[in-house]
């Protein structure tokens, strides 16, 4: 059902079954799959792609142009995957000849007032509790949860599978499969719940805590757990994954907590 008071631009390219409520704004060059929902004073952009089964709540803005002082009006894209929910006034913006997209996946939840700054790049399953902002450039995993009032800087890495506590100031990568919280955020122990709940078996938490003791626990250098990790750890798709993060990080790797309130070497 498409109510008669909203507003919809003629080019816009709406899929089967989409309900779309009264004071939605849809502009030119959007595209929102079947059976998607829009609801009221919602606004799509243009450049907006809305995947298929996607709940949008009032107040949405997907697909503004990004708050990006280099950007000149190049084309990009605002990208929701299907079956993703998006609550009230969540902000997506488009990305900018870095990626020339910022994309959100698929069955993923972002919670009120949370903002997906230009060329973002969120996995499947993701979710944004509500007001985390994520600054420009940001990726985050799959199955990445990110509690209420988070905040992350721009060009971070948040890995698959991670919990990263509410009110955590988010300035360094995140690795694969663990908690992060405190200030300065550091490496609490392993997302054991989250991964039980996913159906990892013991055995594969088993190896991804002997990784992370060598890297967070052990008292060597990020070089040395690396080695020992590459000479003591069979190999396999969960070693590969988190050493391909830690060692293709460019803002740094969160830290074991410190008692002293300053991130350990």
């Amino acid at each position: 059902m498409i109510s008669p008071l909203a507003s919809i631009h003629p080019n816009a390219k709406i899929g089967s079954d989409v309900i779309i409520e009264p004071f939605a704004v849809i502009h030119d060059n959007v595209v929102i799959g079947d059976g998607s929902h829009i609801m009221s004073n919602v606004v799509l952009m243009s450049y907006s792609r809305i995947g298929k089964g996607c709940r949008i709540f009032p107040g949405a803005v997907i697909g503004a142009v990004p708050q990006d002082l280099k950007f000149i009006g190049e084309e990009t894209t605002a990208e929701i995957g299907d079956y993703t929910t998006i609550r009230e006034c969540v902000t997506v913006n488009r990305g900018t000849k870095d990626k020339f997209k910022t994309v959100v996946g698929k069955h993923c939840l972002l919670m009120a007032y949370a903002h997906v700054a230009h060329d973002c790049i969120l996995g499947d399953h993701v979710i944004l509790a509500n007001a985390v902002q994520l600054a420009g450039h940001v990726e985050v995993g799959d199955y990445a949860i990110i509690g209420g009032l988070a905040g992350a800087h721009q060009f971070t890495r948040i890995g698959a599978h991670t919990y990263i506590a509410g009110h955590t100031v988010i300035r360094k990568d995140v690795p694969p499969y663990v908690k992060a919280a405190r200030e300065p955020m550091s490496y609490m122990g392993l997302n054991i719940v989250g991964l039980q709940r996913r159906n990892f078996s013991a055995e594969t938490i088993d190896t991804i805590s002997k990784i992370y003791h060598l890297l967070f626990v052990g008292n060597h250098s990020m070089s040395g757990a690396i080695e020992k990790i590459r000479a003591e750890i069979p190999d396999g798709d969960v070693k590969e994954e988190i050493l391909q993060f830690i060692q293709g990080s460019k803002a740094g790797v969160i830290k074991r907590y410190a008692k002293n309130g300053v991130d350990e070497n």
